[in-house]
C-alpha cells in the first residue's frame, strides 16, 4: 500500500529551535488513513504539532494535537456513528540513539524513554495517526448506549432443580 500521508522532516530540515507544523488531510489522504487504521471513514483529520530541537542535547521535542472525526460502529446498536478525537501528546527523541542501545536502557513503569529517529528522518503524519490510533476506542458505542445483558441462565429466574429428583423416582 502506498503511502498516502506523509511529512517526513530530516534533521537538517529542522535546524535549532521551534518550528510549528499544521498538517490537514485531503480527500485521498482521509480514505488512506481510515484504512491504516481500520476505521470506517474519516470525516476529517488535523494536526498541530510543535518541534523543538536542540542539537546540543541531541534531542526533538514533539507536542501537538490531533483533530479527527471518526464514523465507526457501535458494538451495542451495530450503529455507525462519527465520533470526535482530540487527543494531546508530548513525545522526545534521542537524535543519537540507535535500537541496540534503547534496549539496553532500564526505566521505570512510568518513565516513557526516548523514541529513536529511523533513517535519520521524522514523519509527523505518521506521528499524527499513530496518535489516533491510540485513542481510538477499542469497543466503540454511541454516546448515552448501555449494554444490557439478561442471561437465560441466572439464578433469580431459573428455577431449582434438584440433581437427586431423579433418583427419588
Amino acid at each position: 500500500m502506498q503511502n498516502l500521508f506523509s511529512y517526513p522532516l530530516t534533521l537538517e530540515d529542522l535546524g535549532s529551535g521551534t518550528k510549528s507544523y499544521h498538517l490537514q488531510a485531503n480527500h485521498l489522504q482521509l480514505k488512506f488513513i481510515a484504512e491504516v487504521l481500520k476505521v470506517e471513514r474519516i470525516e476529517s483529520f488535523d494536526a498541530q504539532i510543535i518541534l523543538t530541537f536542540s542539537r546540543k542535547n541531541h534531542r526533538i521535542d514533539v507536542k501537538g494535537i490531533v483533530n479527527a472525526d471518526v464514523e465507526q460502529t457501535s458494538v451495542i446498536s451495530l450503529e455507525k456513528f462519527i465520533k470526535h478525537y482530540s487527543p494531546e501528546f508530548e513525545l522526545f527523541f534521542d537524535t543519537e540513539l540507535t535500537a541496540a542501545q534503547l534496549r539496553e536502557m532500564e526505566f521505570e513503569f512510568e518513565d516513557e524513554g526516548p523514541d529513536i529517529l529511523e533513517n535519520g528522518q521524522l514523519d509527523l503524519a505518521a506521528i499524527a495517526m499513530e496518535q489516533l490510533a491510540l485513542a481510538l476506542d477499542d469497543f466503540p458505542r454511541k454516546d448515552g448506549e448501555v449494554f444490557s445483558f439478561a442471561s437465560e441462565f441466572d439464578e433469580d429466574e431459573a428455577p431449582k432443580e434438584n440433581p437427586f429428583a431423579v433418583l427419588a423416582k
